[in-house]
């Protein structure tokens, strides 16, 4: 039997909702980071700040305890140019699909993959939502949100006009031309 471990991150933005709520009607949540809970976002993502974090949460009940949600995300983050160096701000929108699934769910779920030959990636797969496990009836939506900050932001941001400096990204150079030179041997082979 392989095990599952799940870890829970840190809740800076916590916002929770109890899943025996959302019944059969859709429910619309919306959440605003506090200056507090952004400055705490930022410090974690490595982020000089964080501007502004909204997310639109429209859940809506699908069957044993599992609950459906659309989020749309709104933000303004301060990043750093990999190729400058420089601060810019930029803004994120962005929407997504999840499913919060009961833990105990998600593990039988886990446990039955295991025994028909273990988790396949299959085209559909990656199509689907994101499942998100939850204990004890409590969904939070402020780490879900956060979660999909975290997952959207660009590993290697570039400042928008942003170029390598012309000695970096000359073609004409070999990388061992100024080995060659110091060696006093011909560049070119």
């Amino acid at each position: 039997m392989r095990k599952v471990y799940i870890l829970r991150m840190q809740e800076e933005l916590s916002y929770t909702v109890r899943a025996g709520q959302i019944k059969d009607k859709r429910q619309d949540f919306i959440l605003c980071a506090s200056p507090r809970q952004l400055a705490d976002l930022a410090a974690r993502f490595g982020l000089p700040a964080i501007a502004r974090l909204e997310g639109r949460f429209v859940l809506q009940h699908e069957r044993s305890g599992v609950i459906a949600a659309e989020l749309a995300m709104d933000a303004l983050v301060t990043q750093v140019c990999v190729l400058t160096l420089e601060p810019f701000d930029a803004t994120i929108k962005d929407t997504a699909s999840l499913r919060f699934v009961p833990e105990a769910l998600l593990r039988r779920t886990s446990v039955d993959a295991e025994g028909d030959g273990g988790d396949d990636i299959t085209p559909e797969a990656l199509d689907s939502p994101d499942e998100i496990p939850y204990v004890d009836d409590t969904i939070d939506l402020g780490a879900a949100l956060a979660e999909q900050l975290a997952l959207v932001l660009d590993p290697y941001p570039r400042k928008p006009g942003a170029v390598l400096p012309e000695e970096a990204s000359d073609d004409s150079a070999s990388p061992f031309a100024g080995l060659a030179a110091r060696l006093g041997k011909p560049d070119g082979g």
